[in-house]
């Protein structure tokens, strides 16, 4: 009896073409994919020659579910946004909903707000740096930077009673009042930070081998960089100073002295030197506020913008019927529609909001920097080797929850 041979499986992932090339499948199961990326690569050798970049592994449907909720009640979902630094993600939310409102923050919640943004913003260069080192095997490095996150977490956490996602801000100020000792404990803090990052510093910035995976690697032109929309880092590396703080200064930081660090080469080593001389910014910043920071409320007074302190509504009817309609109906800012930006960790992050005058989001959008950074990384990764895809991919500092589209 004569049997059939079976064929042979076809290998989706490796398709060899007529001109000797291969086709490579590059995540979303890679460890340096963070599963949520999954790039097609065509590669002759080591050598990537064209690339397809396809994200959408991780789609929270964050723009429609706020549609549904209280204005307020979108502040956690900022939080799931770019989680590493989601103080900004409420701070700038927040202020599009006051923009919308034509309303402003008492001083001391504004203080606060850029105090605890900047935080954020460390915490958000650390991990990349931290994180992209220890892809690269400098796995040393990546235990000072996240000894260094921990603290500043732990300060976070006594703000604001959360971690990773805090969900501080509110609409007209915040969830409650700084710590006693915050002051203290952010001096403290700070002394960490300021070693680790010379521990760290030491260790890779003229380091051989790191420098030689960073420099001249992923690289990008200026006018390719403005050409894809890049903000933040990825776009300060080309030599563009381009920062939303100094550009359209929104909260008080036209009130502080800081500079804006930027290169000149637009490759992986320059974005590396970039987020290194933003922390130190950072640093600056809250030492400033911390040291004008003024007395006073930290919510808007209105009843129909901020609840009312609970000794107020416990005595006062006026006071618990706000309570009751903030609670259940939310703030309703009047028709129209508004764009708020701030500087995030990785670029500019936008709010666009309209308004049907309802307690509830008309319609919402936002601005992710992820999403035109990873929109520029095929050109980035064109020409270099598979090896510095690496390289360049942690560099963009690629956060899943604010690509997702």
């Amino acid at each position: 009896m004569q049997t059939k041979t079976p064929e042979p499986q076809k290998n989706w992932s490796l398709e060899k073409l007529e001109d000797g090339r291969m086709v490579l499948n590059m995540g979303p199961s890679h460890p340096a994919m963070h599963g949520i990326v999954r790039i097609l690569l065509t590669v002759d050798g080591e050598r990537v020659s064209d690339a397809d970049i396809e994200i959408g592994y991780l789609h929270r449907g964050f723009e429609k579910t706020c549609e549904n909720v209280t204005w307020n009640q979108c502040v956690p979902y900022t939080d799931r946004l770019n989680y590493v630094s989601p103080f900004i993600n409420n701070a700038g939310f927040a202020l599009a909903v006051e923009k919308l409102m034509g309303i402003e923050a008492p001083p001391r919640a504004q203080y606060i707000r850029v105090i605890m943004s900047e935080i954020s913003r460390i915490t958000d260069h650390l991990t990349c740096i931290g994180a992209n080192a220890m892809e690269l095997s400098a796995f040393t490095v990546y235990f000072y930077l996240i000894n260094a996150r921990e603290v500043l977490y732990r300060l976070g956490d006594s703000a604001a009673g959360g971690r990773v996602t805090p969900a501080y801000a509110r609409v007209g100020g915040l969830t409650r009042d700084l710590p006693p000792d915050f002051k203290r404990d952010t001096v403290e803090a700070f002394k960490v930070l300021k070693k680790n990052l010379d521990d760290a510093d030491k260790l890779l910035t003229r380091n051989r081998i790191f420098y030689d995976r960073l420099h001249g690697t992923g690289h990008i032109s200026k006018e390719d960089a403005i050409a894809h929309s890049f903000t933040g880092p990825a776009l300060r590396s080309t030599g563009v100073p381009l920062d939303v703080r100094k550009a359209t200064p929104y909260l008080v930081y036209d009130r502080f002295d800081f500079d804006i660090p930027v290169g000149s080469n637009g490759d992986n080593y320059d974005r590396y030197l970039v987020r290194m001389e933003e922390i130190r910014q950072s640093v600056r910043i809250v030492e400033q506020a911390l040291a004008q920071l003024p007395d006073g409320p930290v919510n808007h007074p209105a009843f129909d913008v901020s609840l009312p302190p609970k000794e107020e509504v416990y005595g006062n009817i006026e006071a618990l019927m706000a309570h009751f309609k903030l609670t259940f109906e939310g703030v309703k800012p009047p028709k129209g529609e508004v764009y708020q930006a701030v500087e995030g960790g990785n670029g500019e992050l936008g709010f666009y909001l309209v308004s049907d005058g309802s307690g509830r989001p008309w319609r919402l959008r936002v601005r992710p920097p992820c999403f035109s950074l990873t929109g520029g990384l095929a050109q980035m990764i064109k020409g270099g080797y598979i090896a510095d895809i690496v390289a360049t991919f942690g560099q963009i500092n690629m956060i899943g929850g604010e690509l997702e589209r």
